[in-house]
Parts: structure tokens; sequence; C-alpha cells
């Protein structure tokens, strides 16, 4: 178990490639319990893969990715969860023809047969994303930004303590992405949930996060405060661009 100086999420110097092509190089990154962090970077820098490595969909070719000081290299993705990391997917696919409460209960069956466990759960994470009202709607009739949440949900009914959040925002309009942000920082402050996200509205970055990470072709090129990765130059030439910020 990890001590209190230790980080809840320890990435270190992890590496993949793909027939020849190097996704992640040697990136290291840290979230500590309790923190809100950020992955920026262009599209095709290799976020998702990395995600993808925490969460045991592929294993890395080398490095240490370990969580609350458990090496999770090798482990199942059911094993990841199981330990407590939940995720999103940037392609939100609920199962239509079930309700908004079937779907997030999918999420609360995590290590468990227990029906009513899992509706327990689920109700939880709807009533944390505000969602309890359209618990008994087909998920087909959702909205983008409802069944974005319903992704959200559908992982937070994990009880994860670390969240990885995959562009959930993507396609917003800025006072949907402002009622996302709103939710999210109610369950990192009141809820305790550690949140690792992916993201490129930056609205939502400078609102949310404490600290930023910046992967291009695959490497962390950058990484501190918002103010400071939105003022760096590489960051600016590589990514966000002059505009990007304003």
């Amino acid at each position: 178990m990890m001590s209190e100086r230790d980080p809840l999420l320890r990435v270190a110097v992890v590496s993949k490639s793909f027939r020849g092509l190097r996704a992640v190089a040697e990136a290291s990154l840290e979230v500590t319990q309790g923190e809100i962090v950020a992955l920026i970077g262009p599209n095709g820098a290799g976020k998702t893969t990395l995600f993808n490595l925490i969460a045991g969909t592929f294993a890395p070719d080398s490095g240490s990715i370990r969580f609350d000081g458990r090496e999770l290299t090798g482990l199942r993705p059911d094993q990841v969860c199981a330990l407590g990391v939940g995720r999103t997917f940037q392609i939100v696919k609920p199962f239509a023809d079930m309700s908004v409460l079937e779907n997030a209960m999918v999420g609360g069956f995590r290590g468990t047969a227990d029906a009513g466990l899992a509706e327990e759960r689920a109700q939880g994470a709807l009533h944390a994303l505000g969602m309890w009202g359209l618990r008994h709607w087909p998920a087909a009739s959702l909205t983008l930004p409802d069944r974005k949440r319903l992704e959200v949900a559908r992982a937070l009914a994990t009880e994860p303590r670390l969240l990885l959040l995959d562009e959930v925002m993507a396609g917003l309009r800025p006072t949907e992405t402002d009622i996302m942000v709103h939710a999210f920082r109610k369950l990192n402050d009141e809820h305790g949930v550690t949140i690792l996200l992916i993201e490129h509205v930056m609205r939502a970055v400078m609102a949310l996060a404490g600290r930023v990470y910046v992967l291009h072709h695959g490497e962390i090129i950058a990484n501190g405060t918002p103010a400071e990765v939105t003022t760096n130059p590489k960051v600016l030439e590589s990514y966000l661009g002059s505009e990007a910020v304003a």
C-alpha cells in the first residue's frame, strides 16, 4: 500500500509501439489522491493509448504503472477496475434498449452478482450526476450531453477511486460543458473521486485541473499548472496555438 507521500497513480517511463510505430514514448506522470489532473495534446499524440495502458487494455512494452502501490502491468481490465480504476470511452455506446438506470447498473455489477447492490451503486452514480430524473428513460432517447453523462455514470457505478475521463466534453456547447465541469468538481470535492482526464476543451481544463500534462508524439513535453502549460512556448508551438487560450 502507498504511504501518504506516494501518488495514487504512478506511470514511470512507459512505452508502447504498434507495428513499429511508437504511440507512447517513455511517458511518466503522477496523480495524487484527491487531485484532478488533465492530459492534453493534439490528436494522435497517444493520450487514449496511455489510458488503455493504465486500464489494462494493452500491456506496455516497457516501464511501470502502479496504482495504490500495486503494479498494474499484466492485469486484465476487469482486474484493474476491481482495484478502483474506472474509465469512460471517447465513443459513447450505451445499451440503447435499456433504461438509463439499467445502463448504469452494468457498472454497478463490478465485483458482485447482487442486483440490489448494483442498483444501489447505479442510483448513487445517477444522483451524483443529476440524472436521477432520467432513470426510466431508454438510453436511445438521450441527447449527446446526457449520453456522455450516462457514460460517466456507468464508470462511476464501479465505485472507482480513480476515474479516467476520455474526452467526455467533446462536442458539447459551453453551457453543457459548464454543467459537466460542475458535476466533476462535485464528484471530486464531495465524493473524493480522483480524476485524470483527457480533454481538448480548454475551458474545462482551466476550470477543473490543478495540474496538466502535455503529450506530443507519445512524449510528455510539459507539465505544470494550467497557467504554466498554456504559456509554455513548446506547448503553444506544438498544440495550443496563440488563439487557443484566448
